[in-house]
């Protein structure tokens, strides 16, 4: 009986964790349907004055919007993944939703002081869930390498918010907005801010943390991490750093994008010998965020929504190669070591042809959002610097060679004498499949749906920018 009352409980639990989530994901869709595309102020704007400790406003604009509609579509399928998890099923399903809070409340306050309160206070539940749900022996060293070097790099950002409030008396986006500072003093805060944003990208050198971190979280943490975290730098650069650090931004934008071609090659090259399938959709996730900075810094309004587009493409197609390959494939045979692998065309045909799609949407292939976002992306950045552009562009053909030689060890060849054969897919975990698929084809075929929102956003932020 107690067994039972447990396993109701459990059951009650998922349901209403992943009917809140979805409940969320519902209202982001009304105010997108809502949402004004003809002006470039910040629209549902609530104001808490009652708060007397900080300015406690939010709001939403073009460049926050689908932002908050990304984190929204992934945590239902985040707590479907999680699903049959059996140990401490209470902590996890909290902590998802203390993240999801988390992350909505950072993607649209209006106070440089409370995004960072909420930028950084990520951390702590998605520490608790590395260390305590990970499934590898490395998961301690995994959290705490997450925690240390992404608090060492926003400690930094912290110093240049506290000089802006000195310097300003305020920590107010709008009026941030209207404030010129003086070309050396920018040079100053943008370090600041620059130190943070090279951590969460992750750039090289300060890439250590996320092969650490991918590999050792549950799935849930690594479709969080790959589809939702890795855009908080992103967010960063168009919210605080282009806007109000112009001058700063062009200034320091020949050392962004060499950081930016030295990591997608280098993360790329590491794909080609990296042996645990999970690691290799980790560095394939550096290798595609050095591309989304390319066009970031460009200062067009190409390169930038290219960037946009491709950072939320790679937030729906890296988590489903994380999906297939961290939770259907281990879940089946325990390991994820590549060479243990092999024609699982064979018995789950399904899976692999839903596998080989997202390969070729990683790639960049035609009709899949990551298409259009490194078009975009790499030809905005072409306009601001082409060698490196060209550079970067070698990425392309390094994201074949190691996608491409993924699916075909995996899923081609003869049946592998290491492990009995494999059952495919199941009805709930294709149609947690599903949603990502769509998601990536309609950004391919209809990239309009999010620039005809981003376009007004953009602009207004480019005019600030010499």
């Amino acid at each position: 009986l107690s067994l039972l009352f447990v396993n109701k409980n459990e059951s009650l639990m998922k349901r209403i964790t992943l009917g809140t989530t979805i409940l969320n994901f519902f209202i982001s869709l009304i105010i997108w349907g809502k949402f004004d595309n003809n002006t470039h102020e910040y629209q549902f704007v609530q104001e808490w004055a009652e708060i007397s400790f900080c300015h406690f406003n939010v709001g939403i604009d073009g460049i926050s919007l689908f932002f908050v509609l990304l984190t929204t579509f992934l945590f239902p399928i985040i707590i479907l993944t999680s699903w049959d998890h059996k140990n401490n099923l209470k902590d996890l399903l909290l902590n998802f939703l203390i993240l999801e809070s988390l992350l909505i409340a950072t993607f649209i306050v209006l106070d440089l002081l409370l995004f960072y309160i909420f930028f950084e206070s990520i951390l702590i539940p998605l520490f608790i869930i590395i260390i305590n749900f990970g499934d590898l022996l490395t998961k301690e060293k995994a959290g705490f390498l997450l925690f240390l070097y992404t608090l060492f790099g926003s400690l930094f950002m912290l110093l240049s918010i506290i000089t802006i409030l000195i310097l300003t008396g305020t920590t107010d986006f709008q009026i941030l907005s209207t404030i010129n500072f003086g070309t050396d003093v920018q040079k100053l805060l943008f370090v600041g801010f620059l130190i943070a944003f090279i951590v969460k990208t992750p750039l090289i050198p300060s890439h250590i943390w996320l092969g650490f971190a991918h590999v050792a979280a549950p799935i849930g943490g690594s479709v969080l991490l790959a589809g939702v975290i890795l855009k908080l730098a992103t967010y960063l650069a168009l919210r605080v750093m282009i806007p109000f650090l112009p001058d700063a931004t062009l200034y320091f934008t020949p050392l962004i994008y060499t950081l930016a071609v030295i990591s997608i090659i280098y993360a790329s090259l590491t794909c080609l010998r990296l042996i645990d399938v999970k690691a290799i959709i980790a560095y394939s996730s550096i290798a595609h965020m050095g591309v989304v900075v390319l066009g970031l810094f460009s200062n067009n309004l190409q390169g930038i929504e290219g960037a946009v587009i491709l950072g939320l493409s790679h937030g729906v197609i890296s988590p489903l190669l994380f999906i297939i390959v961290g939770d259907i494939l281990y879940s089946r045979s325990h390991t994820r070591i590549i060479k243990y692998y092999r024609g699982i065309a064979t018995s789950m045909p399904i899976l692999s042809l839903i596998f080989f799609f997202a390969t070729l949407a990683n790639i960049g292939t035609p009709f899949s959002g990551n298409f259009i976002g490194e078009f975009l992306s790499f030809a905005g950045a072409f306009q601001q610097n082409p060698v490196m552009t060209i550079l970067g562009a070698t990425g392309m053909f390094l994201s074949a060679g190691y996608s491409i030689w993924l699916f075909n060890r995996v899923a081609f060849g003869s049946a592998s004498r290491y492990m009995s054969t494999m059952p495919d897919i199941t009805r709930r975990e294709f149609f947690v499949l599903l949603p990502l698929i769509i998601v990536s084809f309609i950004l391919g075929v209809y990239p309009n749906v999010v620039l005809d929102s981003l376009h007004l956003g953009i602009s207004t932020l480019l005019i600030n920018t010499p």
